[in-house]
């Protein structure tokens, strides 16, 4: 009895191993749609749009804390899923290949929108709520460009706090960065390849001087004419000092600066009082100071200063932060489907 029952098993042993046999052969001949885990390839989307975006494997690595070798392992599996070269390494930096191109503009979209979509949902659902709104701007913007929207914005939304963080340049940059404030407004002369920066305002340049002075007569006003004459300006951290700084040198002018002083109201105070001129913005120019100083146009010389917006590429703007901003142009920084015809903000 022994005997007979094991034969059967055997033989049931030997059926299911052909059966195996003829199915494995089944998948061989005719192939099968391949499902990747959906957090994976987010996972590497993500490492790859970083990778084009900051420009090296490792820089990369340390926006998304993980190591180089992880970084490196996720893109070479998207790019044999792909079955594309993504990437080609030269020196110290990877630049994109026709196909990483491709993907990046396809990928960069959906990868920004899944990170901003819990502060999306918050947004869409609850509307305009009483969050606070944070903008980083320079003590000028705040005087001279600003008091007008704030007022119309207060009194579109008065349950709203609004914070203005009065900041220099660098200082702003640090706190949109490290999204302590929703978007900042200023002037910038370089734009970083993390920050997306819209001009809006131009102001020309202009030449200050007591009433009396001897350049107040002068047809034309050169650099040379300027020369003789000690210059009040802000400090050299600020954009205003390192551009006549630059100028200067690049026409190959003397000149010297005889005070150093931070705020405009107080530099045309001291032109006004005969200590010196002043190289200024346009911004800062009303009609009452005109009855006390002498205002001459300097753009031959110096470039226009553009003031505008700036936020961090990738970052969400909150319906607040959307409400200022339409304030100033509406739909500026609008997110564009991906199908949509457009270059790359790497």
């Amino acid at each position: 009895m022994a005997n007979s029952e094991q034969t059967p098993r055997r033989g049931a042993r030997r059926a299911s191993t052909k059966n195996r046999g003829t199915a494995a052969s089944a998948e061989t001949a005719a192939p099968t749609t391949r499902f990747y885990y959906k957090g994976s390839r987010v996972k590497q989307l993500r490492a790859f749009c970083m990778i084009a975006k900051l420009g090296t494997l490792s820089r990369a690595a340390e926006a998304l804390f993980l190591s180089q070798p992880s970084v490196s392992l996720q893109l070479r599996a998207l790019e044999e899923e792909l079955g594309a070269r993504l990437i080609e390494r030269r020196r110290r930096r990877v630049v994109l290949t026709r196909e990483g191109q491709a993907l990046y503009e396809l990928a960069q979209p959906l990868i920004e929108g899944l990170d901003a979509l819990d502060d999306a949902f918050r947004a869409r659902t609850r509307g305009l709520g009483h969050d606070s709104l944070d903008i980083a701007c320079g003590n000028s913007t705040i005087q001279y460009l600003l008091p007008d929207m704030v007022a119309t914005f207060r009194a579109r939304h008065p349950d709203i706090p609004l914070n203005l963080h009065n900041v220099t340049g660098t200082d702003g940059l640090a706190l949109l960065r490290s999204d302590q404030v929703d978007f900042a407004v200023g002037s910038m002369l370089d734009v970083p390849n993390d920050l997306s920066y819209e001009p809006l305002y131009h102001f020309d340049p202009m030449l200050i001087t007591p009433l009396d002075h001897p350049l107040a007569r002068r047809p034309e006003i050169t650099l040379e004419d300027v020369s003789p004459y000690g210059l009040i300006l802000p400090p050299k951290r600020l954009t205003t000092y390192r551009l006549v700084d630059l100028i200067f040198q690049k026409r190959k002018v003397p000149y010297h600066v005889a005070i150093e002083v931070g705020g405009w109201e107080v530099i045309k105070q001291y032109v006004a009082m005969g200590l010196g001129v002043s190289i200024v913005t346009g911004i800062c120019i009303g009609e009452d100071d005109r009855e006390r100083l002498a205002v001459r146009n300097m753009s031959a010389y110096f470039p226009q200063r553009s003031y505008g917006v700036v936020v961090r590429k990738g970052k969400y703007l909150s319906a607040e932060a959307r409400a200022f901003i339409d304030l100033v142009r509406p739909d500026l920084f609008a997110r564009r489907d991906y199908w949509e015809a457009g270059h790359s903000e790497r």
